[in-house]
C-alpha cells in the first residue's frame, strides 16, 4: 500500500524543539499551503492548514527555519495515538 504525500508549502507555526523518551529531537509545526488546483474539469483556488511532525536532523533543522519559509515536504500520513486527526509525518524536505 503507498502512503505517499508531497506537498509545497509554509511554516506558519513551530513548536519548541522537543526529545522523544529515546533522546530523539522531535518537533510538531503546522504548514499553510495555497494553490490552484483542477478538479472536474475546473480550476479552484485550495488552501490548507496542516499539522506536521519531524524527528531526528530533519526536526533539528526545521526548528531553525523562519517562520513563513516556503518548502517542498514529503512524507507520509499517519493518525496519532489518541486518534483524532491526521498528522503529516516529513521525511524530506528542499528549500522551495
Amino acid at each position: 500500500m503507498e502512503n505517499h504525500v508531497a506537498l509545497t508549502a509554509a511554516i506558519a507555526e513551530l513548536q519548541a524543539l522537543r526529545y522523544t523518551p529515546a533522546g530523539l529531537p522531535a518537533l510538531e509545526l503546522r504548514l499553510e499551503h495555497a494553490s490552484r488546483q483542477k478538479e472536474a474539469g475546473s480550476e479552484r483556488s485550495v488552501t490548507a492548514s496542516v499539522k506536521a511532525v519531524a524527528f531526528g536532523a530533519l526536526a533539528e533543522k526545521l526548528a531553525r527555519q523562519a517562520l513563513g519559509s516556503q518548502w517542498k515536504f514529503q512524507g507520509f500520513l499517519a493518525t496519532p495515538r489518541n486518534g483524532k486527526l491526521l498528522v503529516f509525518h516529513i521525511q524530506d524536505i528542499q528549500q522551495n
